[in-house]
């Protein structure tokens, strides 16, 4: 059985479980998040969206 999930519903998820679990504060997420979001528009973008797509695929790959 394979399933497909997005990588940002599993960061979604974690970001919740960090949240309730962790007890770190929603202000913190927001602000990780509003970094992700300048990240993309800088010269490191590709850098890290490729690592994320070799992590993925390695993890996937492990699985079949």
């Amino acid at each position: 059985m394979n399933v497909n999930l997005p990588v940002v519903v599993v960061f979604g998820l974690a970001a919740w479980a960090a949240v309730r679990l962790l007890g770190i504060r929603p202000w913190a997420v927001a602000l990780i998040a509003l970094f992700g979001f300048y990240l993309a528009d800088t010269f490191a973008a590709p850098a890290v969206d490729s690592g994320t797509r070799t992590g993925v695929e390695i993890i996937n790959d492990q699985h079949d």
